[in-house]
């Protein structure tokens, strides 16, 4: 009941903030140079972590952020299981280019900040023309010494679900010849997908080795894929241990079934 209470605490506090933030830095945002624009918002990331943390006692941990190369110039690929991960990584890079679906650009407000931040948009389901819009719209941002952030799965999944890595980010990677910073999560265990509860304890954001350019498409989706689900499978085996265990649903304790039956992935 107490974890219900503080939950809806939250997300009341957490859509006024945003509100608040709208309304009184419009006016001028628009007339703001693009990096300051992003600034606006990754301090609006930053309190939004601070309040989850005072409201929910949901902590965020972001480890290995020695993997990230410096100068902007890098491909992030994250695992997405939450809307948590959308602008928490903003704690860790300020200023990037995410993929996001074209159509977001026509939400009254929220696209105009989108478009004025210069984003990388990407027609859903377009194909050979979506893969061509992502490289396109990276090679642009990359120029400016802003790093992309794309979720190669296209869509928030489940902790423990299957990985259904699309081929996009094998395109990418071959396209712009930079590196790739796979980062692996638990976020849905703590911020579920469809969902208004927020559970205290630690969300982790693991930040993989880089994979250098030079993989031919297929090795690098299958190295990406293994890398990021892998390290997921430690952090699914590290929060059912934790001291404050979040609630595991159907896929997320199908999966700790099959990895407590099988080799021991926490060693």
């Amino acid at each position: 009941m107490m974890i219900a209470i503080r939950s809806t605490i939250f997300n009341v506090v957490f859509y006024v903030h945003m509100i608040v933030v709208f309304v009184v830095t419009t006016p001028i945002y628009f007339f703001l140079p693009q990096r300051w624009c992003m600034a606006i918002v990754a301090s609006w990331a930053r309190r939004t972590l601070w309040l989850l943390r005072i409201i929910c006692g949901t902590n965020v941990e972001f480890r290995g952020t020695e993997n990230i190369p410096k100068g902007g110039r890098y491909i992030l690929a994250g695992k997405h299981q939450s809307i948590w991960e959308t602008f928490a990584l903003l704690a860790v890079e300020s200023n990037p280019g995410v993929v996001i679906k074209r159509e977001l650009l026509y939400v009254p407000v929220w696209g105009w900040w989108a478009w004025k931040a210069r984003m990388v948009y990407v027609t859903r389901g377009g194909g050979t023309a979506a893969l061509r819009e992502i490289a396109e719209g990276s090679r642009k941002v990359l120029a400016t010494g802003r790093p992309v952030f794309i979720f190669p799965e296209g869509t928030r999944r489940p902790p423990g679900a299957s990985a259904d890595f699309k081929y996009g980010i094998a395109h990418l990677y071959k396209d712009v010849g930079l590196p790739v910073v796979p980062a692996a999560l638990n976020s849905g265990l703590y911020w579920p997908r469809r969902s208004f509860m927020r559970f205290p304890g630690t969300i982790v954001v693991s930040f993989l080795p880089t994979i250098q350019p030079g993989l031919k498409p297929r090795a690098f989706l299958d190295r990406i894929t293994n890398d990021i689900e892998s390290e997921c499978d430690r952090l699914l085996l590290e929060a059912d241990s934790a001291d404050q265990r979040p609630p595991f649903g159907p896929e997320a304790t199908e999966r700790l079934a099959e990895l407590r039956s099988g080799p021991n992935l926490s060693a």
